[in-house]
């Protein structure tokens, strides 16, 4: 009975003891940007160097890169190309895809957004050729026109845009478990108040101005701030990126979204 009522008291003691609160985030592992530009632009007020955390984004234009080089250069994140429409696929997905996973960038896929094919088409498309993969990035939704398509140029009144956007984010963040980031350009932004899609990770393209002067008013989590960048292991011309937090925010915010 003594023994009983020792072990009562323990029990009580435990459930009253005051309990640990959660663990704090480690900073992620970032490297500063070692990049060039070969048409740099003149910035003012807050500038891309303000922003501690940089990455790209590749596709077809980039292959056969050497993504350890670029890993050590300071790309902290990159997303791939993966799909448009609804029957193209990039052809350097696969080895861009591979290539950044084996040098420990983290990286999400992107779907360029077709016009003339219905979102859940598209949607059913990125999902069948995108392998839901535990550590990926969310998924990314392109929205811009394109002005140079051999097929369809066409541009749909704001609200079909935005029910169409709202269409595919719902179904393939249903799949993935996690709602995907739009990225789009000031243009497309203003012409289709994409606002108005609510909460939201915004990847903002501004390559002549801070994103507070492109979107006024918006929200953003990514802003691409050059389209002619040089990334040592990347050929050519790479796209820069810039995280909106701290390697703090990065480690948040990979925590909550990389499943």
């Amino acid at each position: 009975m003594t023994r009983l009522l020792a072990l009562l008291l323990i029990a009580i003691l435990a459930a009253c003891a005051p309990r640990p609160g959660p663990a704090p985030v480690p900073p992620a592992q970032v490297t500063a940007p070692d990049f060039g530009d070969s048409d740099p632009f003149d910035w003012t007020g807050r500038t891309p160097a303000a922003y501690p955390v940089h990455g790209t984004d590749t596709s077809r234009w980039q292959a056969d890169v050497d993504w350890a080089a670029a890993r050590r250069a300071g790309v902290n994140f990159t997303f791939i190309k993966a799909t448009e429409g609804g029957d193209r696929i990039d052809p350097a997905f696969a080895a861009n895809w591979a290539g950044a996973a084996a040098a420990g960038v983290p990286r999400g896929a992107y779907h360029f957004f077709y016009f003339c094919t219905d979102a859940a088409t598209q949607a059913r498309w990125f999902i069948d050729n995108v392998q839901r993969e535990r550590g990926a990035l969310p998924p990314v939704l392109d929205l811009e026109w394109n002005a140079h398509s051999p097929t369809c140029r066409t541009r749909p009144p704001a609200e079909t845009v935005r029910a169409e956007a709202r269409r595919f984010l719902d179904i393939v963040g249903q799949h993935y478990g996690q709602r995907p980031i739009v990225y789009t350009t000031p243009e497309f932004w203003a012409d289709n108040d994409l606002g108005r899609l609510g909460a939201q990770d915004f990847w903002l393209r501004s390559t002549a101005a801070h994103p507070s002067e492109s979107y006024p008013g918006a929200r953003w989590t990514f802003w691409q701030y050059s389209g002619t960048g040089i990334i040592p292991g990347i050929p050519g011309r790479a796209d820069l990126n810039a995280f909106a937090g701290s390697p703090e925010a990065w480690a948040r915010w990979l925590a909550a979204r990389r499943r």
